[in-house]
């Protein structure tokens, strides 16, 4: 087992330790993950937030075992770095691993739970959720200061961001981090950065004109760009799925 905990939870090891052995059969499941398990445990006044992640594939099981960083370990390192950028992400608490000598396990990353009140998701599903263009509005504003910071969240889509109502204020804070790049962005890429999170234009419309505001960017040059991509991603999305039916079908 290897384990890496942050200073403020060193006096929880044993505990937390505790958590990660008996995963499979204590813990309060959190929605229905089809690949990976969520599973909530109390330590004191805290809520602690455990994702087991599946065992990979045999190339990935190897790819993390000698090449590259496992899911866990490389979201508690970006939990620490977004915070450390003052973006707002559930405090990062520890990340295990389990490898064999040739190959890699289970991990699990361990972080403290975050309440909110809800995630882009439900602006998608509902055009008429109270307050819908000031929160698509502030989420625009977010996403543009990640981008001038220089971090590019990969999995920018519907239920990765939590958002959470302070007084007249909307405060975003990122989740499912392991997948992300710290660099300067080009104009191309911030705005396809947009293309997972609603397949309706009227948002996209909304995000593009906001962005241009913040950024000084053309409205048109944004939109044409924004939506083009959004489109795009939705047909490669169906075309998948649709490839995925056809293989099901043929293995019946």
């Amino acid at each position: 087992m290897k384990q890496r905990i942050h200073p403020k939870f060193i006096v929880f090891e044993k505990t937390i330790t505790g958590f990660i052995k008996k995963f499979d059969i204590t813990g309060k499941q959190l929605g229905k993950g089809d690949r990976n398990s969520i599973k909530l445990f109390d330590i004191e006044d805290k809520i602690v937030n455990i994702k087991s992640f599946k065992i990979p594939n045999l190339f990935n099981q190897i790819a993390y075992r000698f090449f590259r960083k496992s899911k866990a370990q490389r979201s508690f390192e970006y939990a620490n770095r977004l915070l450390e950028m003052d973006v707002d992400t559930p405090q990062p608490i520890a990340y295990y691993e389990f490898p064999t000598i040739f190959l890699f396990k289970k991990s699990y990353y361990v972080s403290e739970h975050k309440n909110y009140d809800l995630t882009y998701r439900e602006l998608s599903r509902d055009l008429n959720y109270p307050d819908h263009e000031q929160i698509l509005r502030a989420f625009t504003r977010f996403t543009y200061n990640l981008h001038q910071k220089g971090i590019l969240f990969l999995d920018h889509s519907p239920g990765n961001t939590l958002i959470t109502k302070k007084g007249n204020d909307y405060v975003f804070s990122l989740v499912d981090l392991n997948r992300m790049l710290f660099k300067p962005l080009s104009f191309n890429t911030r705005i396809r950065n947009f293309e997972r999170l609603t397949i309706h234009e009227s948002m996209v419309r909304t995000m593009s004109d906001e962005y241009a505001k913040v950024s000084g960017e053309p409205f048109e040059k944004i939109f044409e760009l924004m939506w083009k991509s959004t489109q795009e991603f939705q047909a490669k999305f169906y075309r998948k799925k649709r490839l995925k039916k056809k293989l099901k079908f043929w293995k019946k």
